[in-house]
């Protein structure tokens, strides 16, 4: 067996996995999932399940809130103090009317809804302008900001089939539109650059490669990781006029000094950390730097509603614990370790930056 050889077989013992399937031992099968050991670490625990002070979460997804039992909803959400949810999925059109209605019958100021664009006939005579003109009716019906989905640059088409670039000008109308509306865009472009890396033993993502196989973009014939990032930039550069949040850090969770860099090249670019808490979490002492240097530009964002894993991002954030573990170990193999944020700090997160970049938030639903 050669050294490339000999370095797959033990790390795929290692992550249980071979090619039939589970790497088999004398005591039986071994899968990475399962090998949890509890570690032998005495260090002080402060498993937070309630953030120190009420919060929104400006990304998450909820699929059918013109109908779903809201009372349920806002009692989950009590429990984790979150004062206000973002539901990025509003779609938009007579669905997004309906929705809002429904949680217009319910509550008054907990849970706010950002619309969407229906991309299909992009490139068609007069398409641009209904797109325009439904964003419009959209935010009289109640819609407070844009949402903007990895779609965008991956596989929404033009009339003549074409991968439409996230900057195509063709769209500009609806940046501007935001701007002169007053709402803010949250878009998502890409995924980690992992997802087009070779998926081997050198690849940070492997296992969840390994385990998600859609998510592998390295045979992509479309635009590539650098491309779409920069089309992002652009777009965020030529509308300077426009609010720009980037989820999921802009996919620079793992470099803040490049982050930083964007950060002060584009004074209308937040940025929010919903599926990243790991990539803050191995590094500490650089995070907390980073939080503190650019704690007007930060946003809570969760993404997934999976009420239980709150308590991972409330530890990163609050408390000083070491060696702690993340809750999807095929996003994280390592273990956490909290930021400590002040409390200045953490009140700008948790919801000053979001009362000042979305309109239309009940400010007497949190402290001075």
């Amino acid at each position: 067996m050669n050294i490339l050889g000999k370095k797959y077989f033990y790390l795929a013992a290692l992550l249980g996995f071979s090619e039939c399937g589970l790497a088999q031992t004398e005591k039986g099968k071994i899968d990475f999932e399962t090998y949890n050991p509890p570690s032998s670490l005495v260090v002080p625990e402060h498993v937070i399940t309630k953030s120190k002070f009420p919060f929104i979460d400006v990304h998450n997804h909820q699929n059918n809130m013109a109908a779903q039992n809201l009372g349920a909803l806002l009692s989950e959400m009590d429990k984790l103090n979150m004062r206000i949810m973002v539901n990025l999925s509003g779609r938009g059109g007579s669905y997004l009317a309906s929705a809002v209605k429904h949680v217009s019958e319910t509550t008054s100021n907990r849970l706010l809804i950002f619309t969407n664009i229906s991309f299909q006939g992009l490139g068609t005579s007069g398409w641009i302008e209904t797109a325009v003109r439904q964003l419009e009716d959209d935010v009289k019906a109640g819609a407070k900001g844009l949402k903007i989905f990895k779609s965008l640059g991956f596989s929404v088409k033009d009339d003549k089939g074409t991968v439409v670039a996230v900057d195509d000008a063709r769209l500009d109308p609806i940046w501007q539109k935001c701007a002169q509306l007053g709402i803010p865009v949250l878009i998502h472009t890409a995924d980690p650059k992992q997802f087009w890396d070779k998926p081997d033993a050198d690849n940070e993502r492997w296992l969840e490669l390994l385990t998600q196989p859609g998510r592998n973009r390295s045979a992509s014939d479309g635009f590539s990781w650098e491309q779409l990032i920069q089309q992002q930039h652009n777009l965020v550069k030529k509308n300077a006029k426009t609010t720009f949040i980037i989820a999921h850090f802009g996919w620079y969770a793992n470099d803040l000094d490049h982050l930083g860099k964007l950060l002060d090249s584009f004074p209308n670019m937040n940025v929010e950390f919903g599926a990243i808490i790991a990539e803050l979490g191995r590094q500490p002492r650089r995070a907390k730097q980073f939080f503190d240097k650019y704690q007007d530009r930060i946003l809570f964002g969760k993404d997934s509603w999976v009420p239980s894993e709150y308590t991972t991002y409330f530890r990163v954030l609050e408390s000083e614990d070491e060696y702690f573990p993340y809750h999807k170990k095929y996003h994280a193999y390592w273990k956490m370790y909290g930021l400590g944020l002040s409390d200045e700090v953490l009140k700008k997160v948790y919801y000053k930056n979001a009362l000042r970049i979305i309109p239309g938030i009940d400010k007497s639903l949190f402290p001075n």
